[in-house]
């Protein structure tokens, strides 16, 4: 059982250097893909039902026990959003695959999409189950390197400056991931996270601060939490839908489970943090009321995706099981709702020929299908009752509420900036569906696989949106079992002993 938590890195790592093999195949490519992201559903999800059920699951990696050798270690949290993280990536590939931007239009599909799509994948899954800093560290430098390619197959100079914030932003942060896992280092003499647990309490108090704020602008970066979120809406509206959306859904999630998974472990508190709860705040207001000021709808919408990262940082900053369990569910169905509203961006868009909501109109009755599939996850977005964002707001709502008088003030900002989400998607709705509908091409270019401005579109597209609408649905028909579970875990990452007896094996430590 154990060698399964190696499958979810070495199942894409294979998969992609069978889809170079065989690059001369669409089909052969297209169904290795498939395949392989099937097999990480199935994978993932017995690997979560194990984390819940027996404590987490750990692999020694190379012969070696860890804290000397490398680990990968699937507890509760790890593993819930690694199934939510790939049935995404799933979902997004088919939506990818039937709008032809793994070809281009092309008769011999490109040999890079599906390869770095796959790259990219096991990136975010070494993120998960890193037990060290330095593979944790790795897994960022490997989705680094996937997602530029992806964010600039299809050169412009617009897509290329947007590559360029991106990278420099990225390459800034990694290199002060690498100081500060070289400081731990030499403070320490391990990288080992179970075994940080222990040695990081005995530094002093000065050096620890310096480190965990380290960590907290490192992840902070990636996470896209204000004030260093400048780049996010800069880059992801740049790139085509599929793109974006995985992007969304995937990579700042990742960043803000490594924020959780170090601070949790290597700086803990036994109080709510004040800082993080300016950050939050700052987080959710900044981005909401920056996506009010959108016209641009990929870029409201990239500004809702910062704004929603601040609601889990102030799950962080409550710093008791409850905050910990309310940010988990969060994050989870946070990765489903943004990356099913992108794709539903790149429905309208395809649709009305623009990115510019005051030149759109009229999909409720000319498209009731796509009005379904963007009120849905707006509603969920916004956290109305009974989606999973209400329940997974009412959890932070709860936890903030017990936690003492700070994070009470902050909970009252979670509901303004509920309000702020519903107000600026009600501006979508109201420019994009209401009001009189736009003339299409009845004579679409079918070469064009980001063709404009067309009612055609192909049923796989909405498809695959439909799944990640009907995913966000499951999130809050099961939501008593999963907030049971993520209570579970925000108790472990709490005591820290679960994790640390699971990785080093004693009890007494």
């Amino acid at each position: 059982m154990t060698a399964l938590a190696a499958l979810p890195v070495l199942l894409p790592i294979l998969g992609a250097a069978l889809a170079v093999v065989v690059s001369t195949s669409v089909l052969a490519q297209r169904i290795l893909a498939l395949t392989t992201l099937g097999s990480m559903v199935v994978v993932a999800a017995v690997l979560l039902v194990r984390a819940d059920r027996s404590g987490p699951v750990v692999i020694a990696l190379g012969g070696w026990a860890p804290p000397v050798g490398i680990a990968l270690v699937a507890d509760r949290l790890a593993a819930l959003l690694l199934l939510v993280s790939t049935l995404v990536a799933l979902a997004v590939l088919g939506y990818a695959i039937s709008q032809r931007i793994a070809d281009y239009g092309r008769r011999m599909a490109s040999s890079t999409f599906y390869p770095t799509y796959l790259v990219l994948s096991a990136g975010v899954s070494l993120a998960y189950l890193s037990g060290d800093l330095f593979t944790l560290f790795v897994s960022f430098e490997i989705m680094l390197t996937a997602s530029y390619v992806l964010l600039t197959r299809r050169t412009s100079v617009q897509t290329i400056r947007a590559g360029m914030t991106y990278v420099i932003v990225s390459l800034l942060s990694s290199l002060l991931f690498l100081t500060a896992v070289a400081m731990v280092y030499a403070a320490t003499a391990t990288v080992n996270l179970a075994d940080l647990s222990e040695r990081v309490d005995a530094l002093p108090p000065g050096l620890r601060t310096v480190l965990a704020l380290m960590f907290v602008v490192v992840f902070g970066i990636k996470a896209a939490m204000v004030p260093l979120h400048f780049w996010l809406p800069d880059s992801y509206p740049n790139a085509p839908a599929p793109v974006t959306a995985l992007f969304a859904g995937l990579l700042t999630k990742v960043s803000f489970y490594a924020m959780v998974r170090t601070q949790t472990l290597l700086f803990p508190h036994d109080r709510p943090w004040t800082l993080m709860l300016w950050l939050a705040v700052a987080t959710m207001l900044v981005g909401a009321l920056g996506a009010l000021a959108q016209n641009d709808l990929n870029r409201l919408l990239s500004f809702l995706l910062v704004s929603h990262i601040g609601f889990m940082l102030f799950g962080l900053a409550v710093f008791d099981a409850r905050g910990l369990s309310g940010a988990t569910l969060y994050a989870a169905h946070h990765i489903t709702v943004l990356a099913t509203l992108f794709l539903v961006g790149g429905l309208i868009t395809r649709r009305t020929g623009t990115v510019a909501l005051d030149r759109m109109g009229g999909l409720a009755a000319t498209s009731p299908a796509l009005a379904v599939l963007f009120a849905i996850p707006a509603l969920t977005l916004a956290g109305l009752p009974p989606t999973a964002g209400f329940v997974a707001k009412l959890q932070l709502l709860q936890a903030g509420a017990g936690a003492g008088v700070g994070p009470t003030a902050v909970a009252a900002v979670v509901i303004a900036a509920s309000f702020l989400t519903l107000f600026a998607l009600t501006k979508v709705w109201v420019r994009a569906f209401w009001g009189r509908a736009r003339p299409t091409v009845e004579d679409p270019d079918p070469h064009d696989e980001l063709e404009v401005g067309t009612a055609r579109t192909p049923w796989p597209m909405y498809a695959a949106t439909a799944g990640l609408v009907a995913v966000s649905l499951a999130i809050a028909v099961f939501a008593g079992p999963l907030s049971a579970m993520t209570g579970r875990a925000g108790e472990d990452l709490i005591a820290r002993v679960p994790y640390r007896v699971a990785v080093l094996g004693d009890a007494d430590r």
